[in-house]
């Protein structure tokens, strides 16, 4: 059973970091393309930024250059380091798994940034 569990969210003022994980577990995980989507209240669901197989990396226009995704395939994890975070940050982040098994979705973790 495909399982990505992430962890990391929480409450942090306007200007601060977070550093989000997920760990998957079933899957071949170092093949996998790895992403980290984010759903706001009332918006639309953004891809914030992938980490593919290969380590090659995309971030959303949004987050560039504030934040970093990563991967350690010996621990089935990707990260996502986001500094400063601002309000607009506010929402549900999901991690997602893609590849030749198929596409898998955690349940998300809540980010909420206070002005």
């Amino acid at each position: 059973q495909v399982q990505l569990v992430e962890s990391g969210g929480g409450l942090v003022q306007a200007g601060g970091s977070l550093r989000l994980s997920c760990a998957a577990s079933g899957i071949f995980f170092s093949s996998y393309h790895m992403a980290w989507d984010r759903q706001a209240p009332g918006k639309q669901r953004e891809l914030v930024a992938i980490i593919t197989s290969g380590d090659n990396t995309v971030y959303a226009d949004s987050v560039k250059g504030r934040s970093t995704i990563s991967r350690d395939n010996a621990k089935n994890t990707v990260y996502l380091q986001m500094n400063r975070l601002n309000p607009e940050d506010t929402a549900v982040y999901y991690c997602k798994a893609s590849g030749v098994g198929g596409i898998y979705e955690g349940k998300g973790t809540l980010v909420t940034v206070s002005s």
